[in-house]
């Protein structure tokens, strides 16, 4: 790799500023910075009435509220959960740490979301739940998934890890489903550097979720003087954030439509100034259907041969544009195979795997985001020539 190397485009980068830092002062000035604080309060209680969801619970991070999930539904060994193998990790280890059995299934090749035949395809006796994954800020076909869900007694647990601020149907992603999970991790647009969210609008199993994260005990029940003591009443762990990351967590919030507004300036200009390639058959643009509304989380193309990624992404990184892959697909992982059956192959999330690239997106970029697309552009072009 050449010596420009080093990127002047850089793939993500949290908008912060004086608001996030006067959230933590005051916090900080309060005395009270333990978890489950007044402020996580304030937060959980203004993102229900946002999101139109009765029971929000931060949690320390999107995995931790997935695997607050796998426990809520009493999850266990002979149990199978469907997931997408074109995913995250978080999902798959929260249905392993329970001794159940992550099933992965197929991908959309326009969205890289499940694709629900592929999910009815999988689905057995030992079925208990799907795990959809809103890829890029892009719903799942929720009306189909959960009547698919319906027509088996599945629950659907949506990891909205990618999905904060995004909809199908005017409904929030990781509204729809028993349960939802968000992350607020540094790469994601809402982020207080690590932090997540567990959603739920069924009573039983907010009752049990606020037993499993204060660490099995029925202490917010004390609290609210529903008890005269709290003690250990089921199995549970510490899943609460603290009050410094939920202030930080309340600043990045208010201002979800600037960023919303940003990171749509950066995805459109690059989907305006690579279309030209599209219609040559050059590069395979991103498809964000009629039913959902993004918050722009990623912007990606694929091209026709893992050889072409390979050396794209060469190219982006040596004129100084941080372009990347997404992911390894779980099933081709050397501890995912341990739970591959025979057919598993899975040919679309291989390919769609080997030929992604990722482009950099986030409201900083959003100024200058035309010239930048076009920059992209005109080096696609050049190696294509």
């Amino acid at each position: 790799m050449s010596d420009q190397a080093t990127s002047s485009v850089s793939f993500n980068e949290p908008v912060l500023g004086e608001a996030e830092a006067k959230a933590v002062r005051e916090v900080l000035g309060s005395g009270t910075i333990r978890g489950d604080g007044p402020v996580s309060q304030h937060v959980e209680e203004e993102m229900e009435e946002w999101l139109g969801i009765d029971h929000v619970f931060l949690t320390t991070s999107c995995t931790h509220a997935l695997e607050m999930a796998m426990v809520v539904l009493d999850i266990g060994p002979g149990d199978e959960v469907i997931m997408p193998s074109f995913n995250f990790v978080s999902s798959a280890n929260a249905v392993v740490l329970r001794g159940a059995t992550p099933v992965f299934a197929e991908i959309e090749p326009d969205t890289l979301n499940l694709d629900v035949e592929a999910v009815r395809e999988k689905i057995t006796p030992r079925t208990k739940a799907i795990v959809p994954v809103h890829y890029a800020g892009v719903s799942c076909d929720m009306e189909a998934l959960l009547a698919l869900a319906d027509e088996h007694d599945l629950y659907v647990v949506e990891d909205a890890a990618q999905g904060v601020d995004a909809y199908y149907d005017g409904r929030a992603l990781g509204t729809m489903g028993d349960i939802g999970c968000y992350s607020f991790h540094e790469t994601k647009n809402i982020t207080c550097g690590e932090g997540g969210a567990f959603l739920t609008s069924d009573e039983q199993l907010a009752r049990k979720a606020e037993l499993v994260r204060e660490k099995g005990t029925n202490r917010s029940a004390f609290i609210r003087g529903e008890v005269d003591k709290y003690t250990w009443v089921s199995e549970g762990s510490s899943y609460i954030l603290s009050d410094i990351l939920a202030s930080v967590l309340r600043a990045q919030l208010r201002r979800r439509s600037t960023i919303k507004r940003k990171r749509k300036a950066v995805w459109t200009a690059y989907h305006e100034a690579l279309s030209p390639l599209a219609e040559e058959g050059i590069v395979t643009l991103p498809t964000i259907p009629a039913r959902c509304t993004s918050n722009y989380h990623i912007f990606f193309f694929r091209v026709d041969t893992p050889r072409q990624r390979n050396h794209l992404l060469e190219v982006l990184k040596n004129h100084g544009i941080d372009a990347s892959f997404h992911y390894i697909p779980l099933h081709s992982s050397p501890y995912g195979q341990e739970y591959l059956r025979d057919e598993d192959t899975l040919p679309r999330t291989k390919h769609c795997s080997e030929t992604l690239i990722r482009l950099p997106l986030h409201p900083g970029l959003a100024e200058d985001a035309a010239s930048l697309a076009d920059r992209v552009a005109h080096l696609l072009v050049e190696e294509r020539a």
